[in-house]
């Protein structure tokens, strides 16, 4: 799975450095083998975004304030490197906009009941109000018109931003729904959503999600490219 996601990240032109980011030998020794940068962090985390933000600063990389440092993570084995360009697009479009995550619209019904999937609620600018595990927006009888979009698993931050995000205490939302990103919402600083239409593109949640999984890389683009 890990293979995967590194493969098509790297097909996007623009890091200054792509690396695994890992507290785990066996996913060290993996990655050596296949010749992909490793940065190791503290074991210690429980949150993906402060392991990135160590991350940031064991790389040797002397990020400026503004630079972005994006968080694309192991578990999205059919992501497209266009969703990566999709994640930057509002900062560099947005002064106000300090940090992105990938909201793709939901048109399944499945992925709109299951908890392992982050709903996203957000307000007309596309500012980020609040995350969560339960079906949102509430609807009696779910429909594609309902609008409903999921975090899928890449962000992106000005490093200041994410320096700011190590800083704040884990919060009340950000425990009970088990997301990062509700640490800032507590606190009163916001994310904000980078649109992608629906496509056949699932995350590994549980190992009931690998069949799945498989099933759909077969006929995606990318499959045999790499």
């Amino acid at each position: 799975m890990l293979e995967h996601v590194f493969e098509r990240a790297r097909r996007f032109s623009r890091w200054d450095l792509l690396a695994i980011c890992t507290c785990d030998e066996a996913i060290r020794d993996f990655a050596e083998s296949k010749n992909y940068p490793v940065v190791m962090t503290s074991d210690r985390h429980t949150r993906a975004l402060d392991r990135v933000a160590e991350a940031v600063i064991n790389s040797g990389i002397d990020a400026a304030p503004d630079d972005i440092v994006l968080n694309v993570q192991g578990d999205e084995p059919m992501m497209d490197p266009e969703m990566i360009a999709a994640v930057i697009r509002p900062m560099e479009q947005r002064a106000e906009v300090n940090g992105t995550f990938l909201a793709m619209d939901i048109v399944e019904e499945q992925q709109f009941r299951n908890p392992d999937i982050l709903k996203v609620i957000h307000d007309l600018s596309g500012r980020v109000l609040y995350t969560s595990r339960q079906p949102l927006p509430h609807c009696t009888q779910f429909s594609p018109e309902l609008g409903a979009k999921r975090i899928y698993g890449i962000f992106g931050f000005r490093w200041h931003f994410l320096q700011l995000f190590t800083s704040l205490a884990p919060s009340p939302l950000e425990i009970s729904e088990a997301c990062d990103s509700n640490r800032l919402y507590d606190h009163g600083y916001h994310q904000y959503i980078a649109p992608y239409p629906y496509r056949p593109s699932f995350s590994v949640d549980s190992p009931a999600d690998i069949g799945r999984v498989e099933q759909a890389m077969a006929a995606d683009p990318l499959w045999g490219g790499y």
